[in-house]
């Protein structure tokens, strides 16, 4: 496997590229809005129904569209300017966000408004993840895609730490309104930073005039990649698969074709899939251990989320070396932590154990999905992308969902630690999934690439 340091951990040449300092800000701020927004709530209903059932609702709600709402996403993804997609999301984001901080700063919000609000956000989400995974592989050259994707995590997780750090003061003193007025915010302060991301209109087809070769990434395409139906020169227009309801589906189906097609990225996407539904569903468990179990109130929790978070900044800025030897091998390690860890963590009996265990887990996970995020981009023709990362991020709902209320049911009626020994096994689930990977990379890699 192929590895070229400078590739992977030139930091200053990828804030060099065009546009990507404002992408970077945008995601950092706008996690930070919803990393208050998921803890507030979740805190909010905790206290106002003492439910982890009803906790773990506000997760299934959040992540339900992504059941209806990725395949038809995925299709947009793949044919409008990718930057104005995100820009729409994140007004409409704020717009309802904002709403609901007035009914609940005027003392007129029922729970109902409130989980209505988590499901137009889910609806959201569903496409907005995606669209900024496709926007990083539109934006940075293929040679710095682990350094685009930690940078990117860093982000991400940077603003979590700092939601973290500040959620648990400002519930106290601002309660639920003011906590919904930041993300609401956030919202808006992201939009403006895609907007000066680039100028002008450029649909996605406009970037498939580039060979779809590799510069020498950390994690190169798989030989399977190489053969001519794969690497296209010159892409379809966009007017050939219709723009009507048929070639909507025509759209979905060669997406799904392309999937049948590529055993390892499959693998790939469920070893991601598995990872994601273990970080979200977790949120049911964490709020309860922190309450219940722990007793350290609002600010305890957010602790316990700053470590999470502090922990996949460390491993997003590892990430880079760490992929430059046997980077499969250390997916399936991060894997195995998070699967055991995880069957353990209802034992941490102080606060500053939980705290240590979470960061623990933050840099798993970070690990985790740097080096897979890196390998689906360094893998899927750009064209496809969208449609990719929607199928996967179906893939995710539906074990999120199950997970969701799974582990929120074993918590009430069984016992938390029997929840978390559940929520262990769906990353092992990942485990298997990333062993799969490993070893059709490395029969990939013994088998000659076919002549282009």
């Amino acid at each position: 496997m192929a590895s070229d340091p400078h590739s992977t951990l030139n930091w200053k040449a990828l804030f060099r590229v065009p546009g990507f300092p404002f992408f970077f800000f945008a995601m950092l701020i706008s996690l930070f809005g919803t990393g208050m927004n998921f803890a507030g709530v979740t805190w909010y209903v905790l206290g106002a129904t003492h439910s982890t059932v009803n906790v773990s609702l506000i997760v299934i709600l959040v992540t339900l569209p992504g059941l209806v709402v990725p395949p038809f996403g995925g299709v947009l993804i793949d044919r409008v300017d990718r930057r104005y997609l995100g820009i729409t999301i994140d007004a409409a984001r704020a717009v309802i966000v904002l709403g609901t901080a007035a009914l609940a700063y005027a003392g007129r919000l029922a729970l109902w408004e409130l989980y209505s609000m988590v499901l137009l956000l889910g609806v959201g989400f569903a496409i907005y993840w995606s669209t900024t995974n496709a926007l990083v592989q539109e934006l940075v050259p293929r040679g710095n895609l682990i350094a685009a994707n930690a940078t990117v995590l860093i982000a991400v997780q940077g603003g979590m730490a700092a939601a973290g750090a500040l959620v648990g003061f400002i519930y106290e003193r601002a309660g639920l309104a003011g906590i919904l007025g930041i993300d609401g915010t956030t919202y808006l302060i992201s939009a403006l930073c895609l907007l000066l991301l680039r100028d002008g209109y450029c649909a996605p087809h406009e970037f498939q005039n580039i060979r779809l070769v590799s510069s020498s990434p950390t994690i190169e395409a798989p030989p399977e990649m190489s053969e001519p139906g794969l690497m296209r020169t010159d892409e379809p227009e966009p007017g050939d698969a219709g723009r009507g309801a048929s070639g909507v589906f025509a759209d979905i189906a060669e997406g799904l074709a392309y999937l049948r097609e590529q055993p390892r990225v499959m693998a790939l996407g469920f070893t991601y899939a598995c990872m994601m539904a273990g970080v979200i569903s977790a949120n049911v468990l964490v709020v309860a251990l922190a309450k219940d179990q722990l007793s350290v109130g609002a600010r305890g929790y957010g602790y316990i989320e700053m470590g999470w978070a502090f922990g996949a900044v460390a491993g997003g800025l590892a990430a880079g070396t760490m992929a430059r030897k046997k980077p499969y091998t250390v997916m399936v390690v991060a894997l195995a932590i998070l699967a055991v860890g995880h069957m353990m963590f209802p034992y941490a009996r102080v606060l500053m154990a939980a705290v240590l265990m979470n960061a623990l887990f933050g840099v798993c996970r970070a690990l985790g999905g740097v080096l897979t995020q890196s390998s689906i981009m360094a893998s899927v023709p750009r064209h496809l992308m969208g449609r990719t990362q929607s199928a996967f991020s179906v893939i995710s709902t539906i074990l999120q969902v199950g997970m969701s209320f799974a582990l929120g049911w074993f918590a009430e009626h069984v016992t938390l630690s029997i929840a978390f020994l559940l929520l262990g096994a769906i990353y092992g689930g990942g485990v298997l999934a990333a062993l799969r990977v490993r070893a059709l990379s490395l029969g990939a890699e013994k088998t000659p690439a076919p002549a282009v």
